[in-house]
């Protein structure tokens, strides 16, 4: 439909707005039409007036005007009631609902009733998203004051968001859900269009955090408004309110059907270094993860991944707290049920290193079942290593059961005890008079201990330095790390023992020993006299004891005698030995282990006695020879 300028009811009807707009306390011009009904209405006042007047009407006088005007009036009635009383000019903010009736190149065309036309400017559907209305349907606009080309200038845009407004009011008070679509990503956020622009914090978006916003643009979502400031024009959004609302509903649903040992089924929500977060519908579980398998599990993400769906068993509910502990190794076998069978002690299998601490080590027999390799347990030898040196994670190796306790799901293993035990060959190795070199690797108060190959140690101690000299301070004699040659004396398997000895490896002694025995008579020198006897030096360092029982003959107390010969008590001198000289002594005793001699200087002079008598005896013809002439003999010598 095009425009007429020409008509004139377009033309009467454009005053009126005017009207309006100058003052809102004129009226309008009468229409031709109410200028009709007045003229019609005022000839039926005159017989109502001369009926007044009329002394005696006659009935029916009366009743001929009132059947004619029944019709009229009903007319009138029509009339008036479709076009009404003059009324006031509408204010410039009202609202109008008006009829679509023509596009023109200016813009709407809209019929406002009353015999009066607006239009709504083209721009404001062109430089806006906003459609034109359909021909014929009906839209409120606003009188925004201005003419042009006859026609009165209505607003379309501003009335549209003042309806948005007000719906998003009242959604607002209510707490009503919108759907709005997300057209932007800003900072901090999104931008949602519920019919107008509104801010959508990314910590509003869902219940967990999501870092990758970007995505969503496009998406059309539900949201509830949190905040409102219609002056400003800001509205802030929230999607997480409503599934805050979802969720307290599904969770208070969910609590009233779980229970302790109840199997559910849930999803990976969240995974942390100590457990998994299981959403079971509405409340979230933990599964720590000493839950997730018998096995070792070093973090959680070896077992499970996000979102991965999986059955857990409830292992403690607490519904006051709304808080539930989950487990998932509970609906497999427990191997430790038959380890005690599987693993009696002193049984020899084989495992996998898996952990490595100060104390020892950690070996998998099977998923579940470790065992504690205690560092004292790993390595015949004495000397303590760090067991990183000796073994990795990984490593497979043969161990020994050496104590269980099922109940307390502990295993004691040894790796030494499934190795040859080298200390019952070391008597083999080394057996005793052996001549060993090695290191001196320790010294202590009582001795060094020496290591004759890696791992064993003998120890020297400080008796068995020297056969001569008393060594007082064994770091006076030795120095760590200094190489020595020692003799095996004693090898002890069962405590782990070897006794070394310096002084044996140049053993004089033994060979002193071998060329001589008891009862026979030696040569030597007194070199010092004691109180309980003398010390005679048979050979370079040996040195025999000749007891002072073994030096004279006992004497009786009143008996005469010079007092240095008398014994009136423990002897204070030697009697005749003098140190510095020699005698003949008779070996009476003779302690290998001790290198101990023991001396006689009476006997010797006895068989002295007894040697020389005989030698006479064999120079003389008569054999009836006496002690006495042997004697004799010897003096006239």
């Amino acid at each position: 439909m095009s425009q007429d300028h020409d008509n004139p009811t377009s033309a009467a009807a454009a005053p009126a707005p005017e009207a309006s707009v100058n003052s809102t306390t004129e009226t309008t011009k009468p229409t031709p039409l109410e200028a009709a009904l007045s003229m019609e209405a005022a000839p039926t006042e005159e017989p109502a007036q001369s009926a007044v007047d009329s002394e005696t009407p006659h009935p029916d006088a009366e009743a001929a005007p009132a059947a004619e005007e029944a019709p009229g009036a009903e007319e009138m009635s029509q009339l008036i009631e479709q076009y009404g009383e003059p009324h006031e000019a509408p204010a410039q903010s009202e609202i109008l609902e008006g009829k679509v009736v023509a596009y023109t190149e200016q813009g709407v065309v809209v019929d406002l009733g009353l015999k009066s036309e607006g239009l709504v400017p083209a721009a404001e559907f062109t430089e806006t998203d906003i459609p034109r209305p359909e021909p014929g349907s009906t839209i409120e606009v606003q009188r925004s004051g201005e003419e042009k080309d006859g026609y009165i200038l209505l607003a379309y845009q501003r009335v549209l968001r003042r309806r948005m407004w007000e719906k998003i009011d009242a959604a607002y008070k209510a707490k009503e859900t919108l759907t709005g679509k997300i057209v932007d990503r800003i900072k901090g956020g999104l931008v949602v269009d519920i019919g107008v622009r509104a801010f959508l914090p990314g910590s509003q978006y869902d219940l967990r955090p999501t870092q990758d916003l970007d995505h969503l643009v496009g998406d059309e979502i539900p949201v509830r408004i949190t905040k409102l400031n219609r002056r400003r024009g800001n509205v802030v959004v929230s999607r997480r309110a409503l599934l805050e609302e979802e969720l307290h509903t599904k969770r208070a649903a969910l609590l009233e059907q779980l229970s302790e040992g109840q199997i559910v089924h849930g999803r990976v929500k969240n995974v942390t270094d100590y457990g998994v977060f299981v959403d079971l519908g509405g409340l979230d579980g933990l599964l720590h993860v000493t839950d997730l398998s018998w096995g070792r599990v070093k973090h959680p993400s070896e077992a499970v991944k996000p979102d991965q769906e999986l059955d857990v068993q409830i292992l403690k509910f607490d519904k006051e707290k709304q808080r539930v502990s989950l487990g998932l190794k509970q609906l497999q076998p427990d191997p430790w049920a038959r380890a005690q069978e599987k693993y009696p002690a002193g049984m020899k299998v084989h495992g996998k290193v898996v952990g490595i601490v100060d104390y020892g080590v950690f070996v998998e027999l099977e998923t579940g079942v470790e065992g504690l390799v205690h560092v004292t347990e790993m390595s015949w030898t004495k000397k303590t290593q760090h067991p990183s040196k000796l073994v990795k994670v990984g490593d497979e190796v043969d161990v020994v059961v050496l104590d269980l306790k099922p109940s307390d799901r502990r295993i004691s293993l040894g790796i030494k005890q499934a190795l040859p035990d080298p200390w019952l060959q070391l008597a083999g190795k080394y057996p005793v008079g052996t001549i060993v070199t090695g290191k001196v690797r320790n010294i202590a108060e009582f001795g060094a201990f020496v290591e004759i190959e890696d791992g064993f140690d003998g120890l020297v101690h400080v008796g068995d330095v020297s056969w001569t000299g008393r060594v007082k301070n064994p770091h006076e004699v030795f120095r760590k790390g200094e190489q020595v040659t020692a003799k095996v004396l004693r090898i002890d398997a069962e405590n782990r023992r070897v006794s070394l000895g310096i002084k044996q490896v140049n053993d004089i002694w033994g060979i002193w020993f071998k060329e001589h025995r008891v009862g026979q008579l030696v040569r030597g020198k007194v070199c010092r006299i004691a109180t309980f006897g003398a010390f005679v030096e048979l050979a370079e360092n040996i040195e025999g004891l000749c007891h002072n029982t073994e030096i004279e003959e006992r004497r009786r107390r009143d008996e005469g005698g010079s007092p240095a010969h008398r014994i009136t008590g423990p002897l204070k001198s030697a009697g005749p030995l003098e140190p510095g000289k020699e005698y003949d002594f008779k070996i009476i005793k003779i302690n290998y282990e001790q290198r101990r001699i023991g001396l006689s200087y009476r006997a010797a002079v006895r068989q002295v006695e007894r040697r020389e008598i005989e030698e006479y005896r064999s120079t003389k013809s008569s054999a009836t020879a006496t002690i006495g002439d042997a004697i004799l003999s010897k003096q006239s010598r």
